[in-house]
């Protein structure tokens, strides 16, 4: 395995898969604070040279996480499909990304070699690709998954309605609950995030979701983004989940500061199956992060892309209903400012797709990063120009309760209108017969909670 070249007569050698792979990202903030960035862009010029005449066998070959030692590596490696990997192992990456960008290679081809790819191989790819290339491999895949409905159709930009409230009080979720659904967001879940971790506020939320769903006939899914276990715990107390939720990290250590193994999903991807109250087959909601990794000290000398891509090995054992990246929540230390947000959206929502994942974006930042609302804006055009399966809907785009910035629920109709998208195909006959959305376009009702009162 060839880890040394020379660019404009110097010569660098990289000491392992590690440091090539890490030197070759995008500049990122977050891997300047793990000591592993590319010293300028000579060194990431050399870097990606490097990378892109790697052969996937060298990458598959030297494990940059030992499965022996984690057991994401074991998930990731246990996933690969032999027949297809032995057809491609010889190939360099750089003729990976030349199959994956050729006109030859569409939604059927991509969906297939990916079986035969590891994660650290398709985040290699991203590394030599531009925000176009990002944009054109990711809209060639259509991942469509089912609950109580289907989104990820071509055509179609679903959202989640997030009527987070700093409090849980049931009254306030339900106010924004419904003027999310009066701009037609909700269609990939109603799911909130709880400040109480606890089954019975939980159990108490699903509930009144679930009333509102049945009393005005919503054709959608809830839940509840507490964590896995108390989610479980309110479903075997008969809370009426739809989907369960977990967020997800790219390493064994990293899930075991969130509180989870894959024994604990395991455990909770079977009650779903036993329990859960949507039809199926898809039950889970994943969230992941560039950076979660770092902060939580478990990212093994790795950089954060690869980290984030490894986070979707993991998911896809689960065949997930809805992912999404929270691309801008962690901060500076990760992602400095618009342009490694921007850059990270597009990054995360490829790598996903390119696990065969319904992948979404939260489109979003913290008030203390070099990011405002217009790098929102582009983002979420971006995105939805690159085929993404769903966004998130705040109202007013400012989340009280998680204190970050997201898309408001009249950025997700502007979207659709702009990029000529429609909600999910039962949602949209749910709207027009509310009189809320008429020919692709919302009504002059739109925006007014008061319909559902």
């Amino acid at each position: 395995m060839n880890t040394k070249t020379t660019v404009l007569g110097q010569t660098y050698q990289f000491r392992d898969l590690k440091e090539v792979f890490a030197k070759a990202n995008e500049d990122k903030s977050g891997d300047q604070l793990a000591g592993i960035a590319a010293a300028d862009s000579r060194e990431r010029v050399a870097a990606k040279q490097v990378l892109a005449d790697l052969t996937l066998a060298d990458i598959r070959n030297n494990p940059m996480v030992p499965a022996e030692e984690d057991e994401v590596s074991r998930v990731i490696e246990e996933g690969i499909n032999e027949k297809i990997y032995n057809e491609i192992k010889n190939w360099s990456v750089a003729e990976l990304r030349e199959y994956i960008l050729s006109h030859q290679a569409g939604d059927n081809e991509l969906k297939r070699i990916s079986r035969g790819l590891s994660s650290e191989m398709i985040a290699a790819t991203a590394k030599l690709m531009s925000n176009l290339d990002l944009i054109t491999a990711a809209s060639k895949i259509k991942v469509v998954t089912h609950a109580n409905t289907a989104i990820g159709q071509r055509g179609v930009l679903a959202s989640r309605v997030q009527p987070n409230h700093p409090s849980d009080n049931v009254q306030g979720i339900k106010a924004s609950l419904y003027e999310g659904l009066s701009y037609g967001i909700g269609d990939a879940v109603i799911g909130i995030n709880p400040v109480i971790d606890t089954a019975d506020s939980v159990k108490d939320i699903l509930n009144m979701t679930k009333d509102v769903m049945t009393k005005f006939d919503i054709p959608t899914q809830n839940c509840v983004l507490a964590h896995v276990s108390t989610q479980m715990r309110a479903i075997r107390n008969g809370a009426p989940a739809d989907l369960i939720f977990q967020s997800l990290a790219g390493s064994e250590k990293g899930n075991n500061a969130f509180g989870i193994d894959v024994a604990l999903l395991d455990e909770a991807d079977e009650l779903m199956r036993k329990e859960g109250t949507s039809y199926g087959p898809n039950f889970w909601y994943f969230e992941t992060g560039q950076g979660s990794e770092l902060s939580a000290e478990a990212h093994h000398g790795m950089d954060q892309v690869t980290m984030e891509a490894r986070c979707y090995g993991l998911a896809r054992k689960y065949n997930p209903f809805i992912v999404n990246t929270v691309v801008g929540f962690i901060g500076p230390e990760y992602l400095y400012d618009s342009r490694q947000v921007i850059r990270a959206g597009l990054e995360d929502h490829y790598m996903g797709k390119m696990h065969g994942l319904p992948m979404g974006c939260d489109v979003c930042y913290t008030n203390h990063m070099k990011v405002d609302q217009n790098d929102m804006d582009n983002l979420g055009i971006l995105l939805s120009s690159a085929g993404v399966n769903f966004v998130i809907g705040v109202a007013m785009a400012d989340d009280v309760m998680l204190n970050y910035q997201s898309t408001s629920f009249h950025d997700i109709a502007a979207f659709r209108e702009v990029m000529g998208l429609r909600p999910a195909p039962d949602f949209e006959k749910w709207l027009e017969k509310m009189g809320i959305m008429e020919n692709g376009r919302l009504t002059a009702k739109a925006g007014d909670p008061t319909i559902f009162m």
